[in-house]
């Protein structure tokens, strides 16, 4: 038996932007726990959380890692989510495996982009959010007030101080608590502290009507009361509580630790994932309750060569014992679970069973995918599953040495099934292996792992775009294929007319051959040499869309006609047709939701305009600008370097397919060319 129960359990994620400290955070609460010998230092490469060679070498967190201690009576999980863009899919899933969202804000920065990003997040996934005000000690402090009003103006009204500082910079010595402060206040707290406690207080009630209508009646409301209102309060989201800690010192990290004791929501007290039985649309309802059958979902796979699989899911229900099995609804399959551990960093600690609310790894399981819901064989069950953004930044990559073919696709789709974000695909056309990211840094740091990882190199360019080629007018050819060479001839005659079809209906080849002008044995020869032809281009190698051939005349020879000559016939009749069918190149156009401060409009604008983009619209919400606008791809390859360049690292996007429209003739030249000086060459 576990020596907690559930209701014990506070499953907490640290999130924010990169730099905030919330890794520092955890370090501390691990020290102060008594878990750790020291806090451990990203900067010194001691954290318990960035134990990856990756990590240390970069400075800042790129997957998620996890770690517990005990804290009067209450078993914290920690999980450290990273704090870069590039890396949200392991923040997302780092996220959907807690109750209580850490948002960490480092007060000499203020509010930055992702913070944003992990604020929206946490509130998608249902989670509870407190707010986190780091480097409380930094130098440069924003003005103390105008944040927390900044702060409120972002993220709404039921931001409130738990706690206030005891001066800030180098004078940070300490916090003062709201919910039952002192009666004298100590030198140099910031702000009037019964104003603030007052604040708390009138915030508390309105989160209950029975306390509020007491309140309202002149009721004195007991500390437990107000207590009891606020764990509610914050687990339904009508409180986000601010708290304060230092940078260095861990000052303000065990009161941090006490409040999320005492207020986070444990397992039970935040709202479960939605879920259904298998194959239908029957809700189910998860209760959390210890001894009902098991529902659990994987948050997160770890491939090591060395180590094999290692497989992490949270508990919402049931108990899992050690040596037992779980059941795997999206692969319908049995999986004996031999070892259940407990991660410390890049510690695994074996347990004997899993709880509701426990966050369990397992090792050596192969078919297992993050979204995957393990349930008891007897009472199978489907948990919601992850939403994760686009991944918007490609490369063609190859093995750097002959021979690992095979080696790069196997290793690539091992990293793709534990990073939802990352992506691999096979180009039909240009039949490159193609892997795609959330940015040049994701696919930076993605195939350094393939190399360290699963000793491959590989080589990379940009992706071929897959334009296409059509018609824009009818038209009409015929070819007549004949060779004598002595002995058996060679002799076809095909007559076509060509037709263009609306955007997106393919190929359609149509026999309207009468009277036998070729025999029907050989008309498929003549589908065939057309399709082949298709596939190949005409104008620059792209594949061909959206026209209609129709064969209506030819002529055959008793003895030199063949199937490889009406096949040669036909290609040669379509090219000559094609080229009298006033031919156009087609590009993909896809469509940007690009978000930026307010003041950044003018310059996006502007260069988006330039990348011949069509702007749909322009939205605000609050100080930042929504452009929606659609673009050719091939100017949006590189675009989200070139973003982050423009803003700061203020900017993002989503991107998604649109529509293939055509390319302007003079866009057209360039590709045409191009693509010729690549087949010569």
């Amino acid at each position: 038996m576990a020596d907690y129960a559930s209701d014990d359990i506070r499953n907490l994620v640290a999130v924010g932007h990169g730099g905030c400290g919330k890794t520092m955070l955890l370090d501390h609460m691990l020290f102060k726990a008594g878990a750790a010998q020291r806090a451990g230092r990203t900067d010194d490469k001691t954290s318990v959380f960035d134990f990856e060679d990756d990590e240390k070498e970069r400075g800042h967190s790129i997957e998620t890692a996890l770690a517990f201690c005990a804290w009067k009576g209450a078993q914290l999980n920690l999980i450290d989510a990273p704090g870069y863009p590039d890396f949200v899919g392991a923040a997302l899933s780092g996220i959907n495996a807690a109750d209580t969202a850490l948002v960490c804000i480092a007060a000499p920065q203020g509010i930055e982009l992702n913070t944003r990003k992990m604020w929206q997040a946490a509130g998608n996934a249902g989670v509870a959010r407190a707010i986190i005000l780091t480097k409380m000690d930094g130098e440069n402090i924003l003005d103390y007030s105008a944040l927390i009003a900044r702060i409120r103006e972002v993220f709404g009204s039921e931001c409130v101080p738990f706690n206030v500082p005891v001066g800030t910079g180098s004078a940070f010595k300490g916090v003062v608590g709201l919910l039952d402060p002192p009666e004298q206040a100590p030198e140099g707290v910031v702000g009037d502290l019964e104003t603030a406690a007052a604040a708390l207080t009138e915030k508390i009630v309105e989160a209950d009507e029975a306390v509020m209508e007491r309140y309202l009646n002149d009721e004195k409301i007991s500390a437990d009361d107000l207590a009891a209102t606020l764990r509610k309060a914050v687990a339904s989201g009508a409180i986000v509580p601010i708290l304060h800690v230092s940078g260095d010192s861990g000052i303000g990290v065990e009161e941090a630790m006490d409040f999320v004791t005492r207020f986070a929501g444990a397992p039970g007290d935040v709202a479960m994932p939605a879920a259904v039985k298998p194959g239908t649309d029957e809700a189910v309802e998860i209760t959390g309750a210890t001894d009902a059958p098991l529902a659990a979902r994987v948050f997160k796979t770890v491939i090591d060569p060395f180590v094999g699989k290692m497989t992490f899911f949270r508990i919402y229900q049931g108990t899992l014992p050690s040596d037992s099995q779980v059941y795997n609804v999206r692969s319908e399959r049995k999986e004996r679970v031999a070892h259940l551990f407990r991660v410390f960093g890049k510690e695994h600690r074996e347990v004997k069973q899993g709880v509701p609310g426990d966050l369990i790894a397992v090792s050596k399981i192969e078919d297992m995918l993050i979204g995957d819901t393990l349930c008891s064989p007897s009472a199978p069950v489907t948990l919601a599953g992850f939403k994760y953004p686009m991944p918007m930044v490609s490369l063609a990559v190859e093995p750097k040495a002959r021979g690992d073919e095979q080696k790069i696709g196997g290793s690539l789709r091992k990293m793709a099934d534990a990073d939802p974000t990352f992506r691999l695909t096979r180009d039909q056309q240009s039949a490159e292996l193609v892997a795609t990211g959330m940015s040049q840094l994701h696919l930076d740091v993605m195939l350094k792992k393939l190399q360290t990882r699963f000793g491959v190199e590989v080589v990379t360019k940009p992706p071929r775009i897959p334009y296409k080629e059509t018609i824009t007018a009818p038209g009409e050819s015929n070819y007549r294929h004949k060779k004598q060479t002595g002995g058996r001839g060679q002799f076809g005659e095909v007559w076509f007319k060509m037709e263009p079809m609306e955007r997106g209906a393919g190929f359609e080849f149509v026999d309207a051959i009468v009277g036998g002008a070729i025999p029907n044995q050989y008309i498929p020869a003549v589908e065939k040499g057309v399709r082949e032809t298709l596939a190949q281009g005409v104008l620059a190698g792209y594949p061909v869309e959206d026209v209609r051939v129709i064969l209506h005349f030819g002529k055959y020879h008793d003895v030199d006609s063949s199937e490889a000559a009406f096949k040669l016939a036909a290609s040669m009749c379509f090219k000559d047709c094609f080229m009298k069918a006033k031919p156009v190149l087609l590009e993909p156009i896809v469509k940007l939701e690009i978000t930026v401060p307010a003041q950044f409009i003018g310059e996006i604008t502007g260069d988006l305009n330039s990348r011949r983009g069509r702007i749909q619209g322009v939205d605000a919400e609050g100080d930042m600008q929504i452009i929606r606008v659609e673009a050719p791809m091939g100017e949006v390859m590189t675009y989200a370097t070139e973003l982050r360049s423009m803003t700061g690292g203020a900017g993002s996007y989503t991107m998604e397919f649109g529509h293939y429209d055509i390319v302007p003739q003079h866009a057209a030249q360039q590709v045409i060319a191009a693509a010729r000086k690549a087949k010569e060459s």
